[in-house]
C-alpha cells in the first residue's frame, strides 16, 4: 500500500511495542514523531536504546514531554493518524498509592490525547487497550461485543475506563479504534514481565521467580504481530471501535519455561512465590472481527518468538562477558 504523505504520532515511542510500531512505520515510508516523558517505571537507558536506530531516520523526529503537560500538542495537527500507546503500565504495581500515577498517566493522559487529536484534525486514533479489561472471564475465549469487561486489577480499570473515553469521542466524530492486546512479547519486552524474567535468568544462571503455579495460561502475541494489527487498524477504512489482538497459540507459563530452556540448552532455576493479587488465570482472545474486517492473522509462532526473545537477551551481553 502506497503510504507516501502519511505521517503519524506515536505516543509511548521509546517503550516495546512503540518503537517496534516506529520503526515499521518508517520502513513504509510515513513520517513520524514520536513522543515519550521516560518515565522510571524501568531504566531510562534501556528506552533510549530501543530508539536508538530510529533517531538516525531522517523520517522520524522526537518529542520528550509528558502527555499530562503540555508541549506536545502541536504535533499532532494534520497528522494522518494517532497512534497511542503511552501508559502507565503493570498489573501488580497499580494497586496501593501508585494508583494515583496509573490514574494520571493513563486516563488523564488518555483523555487529553483524544481531546487533542479531535480539535487537531488528525484524521485516525489507534490507542493501547489490554486484554486486562476482561479480568478473570468465565468463557473462553473472549469476544469483543459478549463477554463482560470485569478487570480485577487497578491497571485494568484505568484501560476500561480509557475504552468509556474512546466510545464517547468515537460519537463526537472522533475516528478511533481500541485494541486489546493480549500478552505482547519479543525483543525490548519490559524487564518486569515474566518472558523478559525468564530470558534474563536462563541467560545470567539467576533465578525466576514463578508466582502461581505454572498452569496458569496466556494468549501470547509476538510484537511484529501486534504492530501489524496496529497498522492495519490505522489504514482499514471502517474499523471497529475495538478489537482483540492475539496470537492465537494459549500457552501455560509451565510450557513457557520448558520451551526457553530447551532452546537455552540449559535448567531454570525457579524461585516459587504465591499467586499475585491481580494476576488472572487465563487469557484467550477470539481474533474473528480482526480477520475479517483488518485481514490480520499472527503469523509468528510461539516457540519462534521466544527463540528470537532469548537471542535478543543474549546480545545485549557486552562482549567481554561473552567472550569470559
Amino acid at each position: 500500500m502506497n503510504t507516501a504523505g502519511r505521517r503519524a504520532v506515536v505516543t509511548g515511542a521509546a517503550g516495546f511495542i512503540g518503537s517496534h510500531l516506529c520503526e515499521r512505520l518508517v520502513a513504509d515510508g510515513w513520517r513520524v514523531t514520536g513522543i515519550d516523558c521516560f518515565t522510571d517505571y524501568y531504566s531510562r537507558l534501556d528506552k533510549e536504546s530501543n530508539l536508538a536506530g530510529l533517531l538516525a531516520e531522517p523520517g522520524f523526529d522526537f518529542i520528550d514531554r509528558d502527555l499530562a503537560d503540555d508541549g506536545w500538542q502541536s504535533s499532532l495537527a494534520g497528522a494522518t493518524a494517532v497512534f497511542h500507546l503511552a501508559a502507565q503500565a503493570g498489573v501488580r504495581g497499580s494497586f496501593g498509592d501508585s494508583f494515583v500515577q496509573y490514574a494520571r498517566d493513563n486516563m488523564v493522559a488518555t483523555q487529553r490525547v483524544f481531546e487533542t487529536a479531535g480539535s487537531a484534525g488528525a484524521g485516525r486514533v489507534v490507542w493501547a487497550s489490554s486484554s486486562s479489561v476482561y479480568g478473570d472471564a468465565e468463557a473462553h475465549p473472549c469476544v469483543e461485543a459478549t463477554t463482560p469487561t470485569l478487570p480485577r486489577s487497578p491497571y485494568g480499570v484505568t484501560k476500561r475506563a480509557c475504552e468509556d473515553l474512546a466510545h464517547i469521542y468515537r460519537n463526537r466524530g472522533l475516528a478511533i479504534t481500541g485494541l486489546r492486546y493480549f500478552t505482547v512479547f519479543g525483543p525490548r519486552q519490559r524487564p518486569d514481565m515474566a518472558i523478559r524474567r525468564i530470558c534474563d535468568a536462563l541467560d545470567s544462571g539467576g533465578t525466576f521467580q514463578l508466582f502461581g503455579d505454572g498452569r496458569q495460561s496466556r494468549d501470547f502475541t509476538y510484537v511484529t504481530d501486534a504492530v501489524d494489527a496496529t497498522v492495519r487498524a490505522a489504514l482499514a477504512d471502517s474499523p471497529a471501535e475495538v478489537y482483540n489482538i492475539g496470537g492465537g497459540e494459549e500457552a501455560t507459563l509451565a510450557r513457557v519455561i520448558s520451551t526457553l530452556e530447551k532452546v537455552a540448552g540449559s535448567r531454570l532455576t525457579l524461585d516459587r512465590r504465591p499467586a499475585q493479587r491481580g494476576d488472572v488465570r487465563r487469557t484467550s482472545a477470539d481474533v474473528t472481527l480482526a480477520r475479517r474486517t483488518l485481514g490480520w492473522s499472527s503469523q509468528v509462532p510461539l516457540d519462534m518468538g521466544l527463540a528470537a526473545q532469548l537471542a535478543w537477551v543474549r546480545g545485549r551481553r557486552p562482549a567481554a562477558e561473552v567472550v569470559a
